[in-house]
């Protein structure tokens, strides 16, 4: 155990091993840990009814309280654990951390459910949430003492499933366009604000290796949710894939691809691959997250800037995804215990803890006014905060369908860039989601 850790938690790594790629636990969808489990909401329903219904089979601790998160990367583990430390001192327990890779939080809790063995606190991918909580699993936080006044709607909502607020967030991420400040330049071109700019500029900065613009289309959900913020700012809505504002979007990913201002391997590539190429130079702008900071920080050579997604035209609404995931409480049946979970995510969501984490991890607060403070401790990424402030949940509209239409999304891509119509590809799409195949 590092020295730097309280001695009132224990550290209880989980040793599977992510890559490179698994950086920020925050989120599974932006960083090529996106193949989930896609778990049926009935076996999700009995599972959890089980546990609920029948109490804790397990015999925990009673100064110990167990939160099972996706922080396997060895640098998130230890903030996690850090921060675990100075609640649990502040609350007099144990703050014990179980960490699995993101694609396996929902299962674990699962099979934690069937043999009565819940943690206090599960830290879930906001997107997954719904799915627990419309089975039954989860507490609302407003009954534990939780207040969302410091919190702006949108992230309320994007921790809520039907208005209650069942997921505390800590930090918050949404994609931004990133660009080479030198390439720009050199090439005398503005940061582009609308579609067509981005268009012209990125055919304008394709050239010998170099592409304009890195994206990621790959058939899982890095490339979905690439693509919310085109979809959302020209009108679109998940809830009607085959509508023109949807195909239009698509229609533009895909003129893109035929001025070759996209490589052909942007339908295979993560977000983390994106990243890869704006580094290696091959790429002149990307549309990517804060949770790439880190790593192009590394590269002292590299000046980039960071803006808004562009719109469709001037005057538009630039909105993307919140990323990112949200502390809950089980429903286990032993309120004494969900009373205290309550008070750990307080505290793990509070100011303080939100600032601290979010200057680490490069993500913004939740919390207005950490957010405040956010901004001018990294003045660098103040336009990362104006696009978060208008950024939406993915399951805001369709809740725990969220799975179905990512699956169709997916395929649409696949179909759609590789010579498919996108009219024909969300056609498909639509009747795929709403089958729920």
């Amino acid at each position: 155990m590092s020295k730097r850790f309280n001695a009132t938690t224990r550290y209880r790594f989980t040793s599977w091993t992510v890559g490179r790629q698994g950086r920020d636990p925050a989120t599974a969808c932006r960083d090529g840990r996106s193949h989930r489990a896609v778990v049926p909401l009935a076996v999700v329903s009995v599972l959890v009814a089980g546990a609920a219904l029948s109490g804790c089979g397990r015999q925990p601790d009673s100064d110990t309280y167990t939160v099972l998160n996706s922080s396997t990367d060895e640098t998130y583990h230890r903030w996690d654990a850090e921060a675990m430390a100075r609640c649990g001192k502040q609350l007099g327990v144990t703050i014990e951390q179980q960490s699995v890779p993101a694609a396996q939080v929902m299962t674990k809790s699962l099979r934690m459910a069937s043999s009565k063995s819940l943690p206090d606190i599960v830290q879930f991918d906001a997107s997954e949430m719904p799915t627990f909580a419309e089975a039954g699993g989860l507490i609302d936080l407003r009954t534990l003492g939780l207040g969302t006044s410091d919190i702006p709607q949108g992230i309320v909502n994007f921790g809520s499933y039907k208005g209650t607020y069942y997921g505390a967030a800590r930090s918050v991420n949404t994609l931004a366009l990133f660009y080479n400040k030198d390439i720009l330049a050199e090439a005398g071109l503005k940061v582009p604000t609308t579609w067509d700019e981005l268009r012209e500029s990125a055919r304008t900065l394709t050239h010998g290796k170099q592409y304009g613009l890195a994206l990621s289309a790959g058939g899982a959900e890095d490339g979905v949710f690439q693509f919310t913020p085109f979809m959302w700012s020209n009108g679109g809505d998940e809830r009607q894939l085959d509508g023109p504002r949807v195909v239009e979007a698509l229609d533009f990913w895909k003129s893109l691809l035929k001025d070759h201002s996209l490589s052909k391997s942007t339908v295979s590539w993560t977000q983390a691959d994106v990243n890869d190429q704006f580094m290696a130079g091959n790429a002149a702008m990307m549309i990517n997250g804060p949770w790439q900071v880190e790593t192009l920080n590394t590269k002292k050579s590299l000046h980039w800037g960071i803006a808004r997604i562009p719109v469709p035209k001037a005057g538009d609404k630039s909105v993307g995804p919140l990323g990112g995931a949200v502390l809950t409480v089980p429903d286990t049946g032993d309120r004494a215990r969900e009373k205290t979970a309550g008070r750990i995510v307080a505290c793990l969501s509070s100011e303080k803890e939100q600032l601290t984490y979010a200057l680490n991890s490069w993500m913004v607060p939740a919390n207005e006014k950490a957010a405040a403070q956010w901004r001018k401790r990294v003045p660098e990424l103040d336009a990362l905060a104006d696009q978060v402030a208008a950024a939406r949940s993915r399951t805001a509209e369709v809740g725990a369908g969220w799975s179905s239409v990512s699956l169709a999304l997916q395929s649409a891509f696949q179909s759609a860039l590789t010579g498919e119509s996108s009219t024909s590809a969300l056609k498909h799409a639509q009747q795929r989601a709403t089958s729920g195949n």
